[in-house]
């Protein structure tokens, strides 16, 4: 059986990557009996999904112009992260 931290990790790289069958059942176990752990999972999904739609927004919002150097800048930010 997991323990909290351990399912509050899995939740996170869940949203980046796609869990094995193991973790999966393991961590939908756990949420079944956790309300917690489950709380945490609505709330962190809930936020990705917001997140998602900011950027979506800002993304197709033509007004929005940034120099060509600090789109640059962003992209290497982003780049060296991974």
């Amino acid at each position: 059986m997991l323990k909290c931290k351990q399912v509050s990790q899995l939740v996170s790289r869940a949203l980046n990557e796609r869990l094995s069958m193991r973790e999966r059942f393991a961590l939908t176990l756990h949420l079944l009996i956790c309300k917690y752990c489950l709380r945490f999972s609505q709330q962190l999904n809930t936020l990705n999904v917001a997140i998602n739609k900011i950027r979506e927004a800002i993304e197709a919002d033509t007004k929005i112009i940034l120099p060509a150097e600090t789109k640059i800048k962003i992209a290497q930010s982003l780049a060296s992260e991974d």
